[in-house]
């Protein structure tokens, strides 16, 4: 959190400074191709693709997920920000900005859907058959993560990949791993 206020400063800084056209852009929850799959260090959508996919192979009664299932998240693809970004670059100049009063381009889907959700998408996607089991004994984490993304969106620019679509391609794209 302390990189990206920096980031943003810096960006504000070099505007006021030099002039310089420097924007910050503030995604969400990042998915798609090529994404981190590590037990330990991935992101929830990855994490449950493995985790979903391993117990549909090993004929699992049940897949374990962390907290309640209630937190709320967002999600957006990584080909999705690319577009944003080219479109920023193209439509939105610094000052226009900091005119309105933001300090940075939120990008975001500007859909949520709770961790439940999210993990009842993914079991349909993978074929899991079993049951989803929530620990309820460990955290949840922030109970809800939604940017404003209204500057970019009356600017024209929408996501295009929908979640489960996207889903589905990082499935397939998974499954070609070789780990």
């Amino acid at each position: 959190a302390l990189a990206k206020i920096a980031g943003i400063k810096l960006c504000e800084n070099y505007y006021k400074q030099y002039s310089d056209n420097f924007i910050s852009v503030m995604p969400n929850n990042l998915y798609g191709l090529n994404d981190n799959f590590h037990p330990d260090t991935s992101h929830v959508i990855p994490a449950l693709i493995q985790k979903f996919h391993n117990a549909k192979l090993g004929s699992s009664k049940y897949v374990e997920i962390w907290g309640t299932g209630n937190p709320l998240r967002e999600f957006l693809h990584v080909d999705d920000l690319a577009e944003a970004i080219l479109f920023i670059i193209n439509n939105v100049s610094v000052e226009e900005i900091y005119k309105k009063g933001i300090s940075h381009i939120n990008v975001g889907s500007g859909e949520e859907l709770s961790i439940h959700e999210l993990a009842l998408m993914i079991k349909e996607v993978v074929g899991f058959e079993g049951k989803i089991k929530f620990d309820k004994s460990k955290p949840d984490g922030t109970p809800r993560k939604l940017l404003d993304s209204t500057f970019l969106n009356e600017k024209g620019w929408n996501p295009k990949i929908k979640l489960k679509k996207g889903i589905r391609e990082l499935y397939n794209h998974y499954q070609k791993i070789d780990f």
